[in-house]
């Protein structure tokens, strides 16, 4: 019996089904990023909040889709939510919506601790300057605040690159589940899984790459600056 096709294994490198799946992951995690991005930034403003139900009702929202596993929350949004008679959502926009929502609990708390890493002191004196809240954000605290989130955020993109895979569960037709497909019209499962895990590989590697230069960029200036302080200490 035959353990391995060279052959097979060889032309699903061009295969386009699946390279367009490997596109889909790609486009997944943008979007889910894009989304989470902004959703994860509203709530760690609302956990920063003096006020308690803002922040309180954002503790809330973490604690629950951090404490539950993606799987069910996809399975709930695509399946769920019909039964009980509310919005239907296609595969597409069930996907992106459930990544969205919990890559958002994950990604406010990097947020929330980058921001909380900026000194009171720089707020303080860009109030005295008479900057207004948002101006403070944009311009003192955000920029500070990026150089402490930037490392774990790249670390939080190449995990979702990989967890979109989840998808799958709900007939959405990324890289696996394409390549769950191909497995079955041809049960060549190792070479094809094979595959799959080299493609996810390749992305994750070029994802490495941009997140070292964005990275080199952003301590760029504080390097500079740290250079600086040591030679006047000494």
């Amino acid at each position: 019996m035959t353990v391995w096709n060279w052959e097979g294994f060889w032309s699903y490198f061009t295969n386009l089904y699946l390279l367009e799946g490997a596109l889909w992951t790609i486009g997944l995690t943008i979007s889910t990023l894009i989304l989470g991005g902004l959703l994860g930034l509203l709530l760690a403003v609302m956990r920063l909040s003096k006020h308690k139900a803002l922040s309180r009702s954002a503790q809330a929202y973490v604690w629950i889709f951090r404490g539950t596993p993606l799987l069910v929350q996809l399975i709930i949004i695509y399946t769920g939510l019909p039964q009980l008679g509310l919005v239907r959502f296609s595969v597409l926009e069930s996907a992106i919506l459930g990544l969205a929502l919990n890559e958002a609990a994950y990604l406010s708390e990097i947020l929330r601790g980058g921001i909380l890493s900026v000194a009171k002191g720089q707020t303080e004196a860009a109030r005295a300057l008479g900057l207004k809240p948002f101006q403070i954000f944009r311009l003192v605290v955000l920029p500070q605040a990026l150089r402490v989130i930037i490392p774990p955020l790249g670390n939080s993109v190449n995990g979702l690159l990989k967890t979109t895979s989840i998808a799958s569960v709900i007939s959405m037709e990324e890289v696996l589940r394409r390549g769950q497909i191909l497995m079955q019209q041809k049960f060549q499962v190792l070479e094809v899984f094979m595959v799959v895990a080299i493609i996810y590989l390749v992305m994750t590697t070029c994802w490495d790459f941009v997140q070292r230069r964005i990275e080199a960029y952003y301590g760029k200036a504080y390097g500079a600056a740290d250079k600086q302080l040591a030679r006047d200490d000494h």
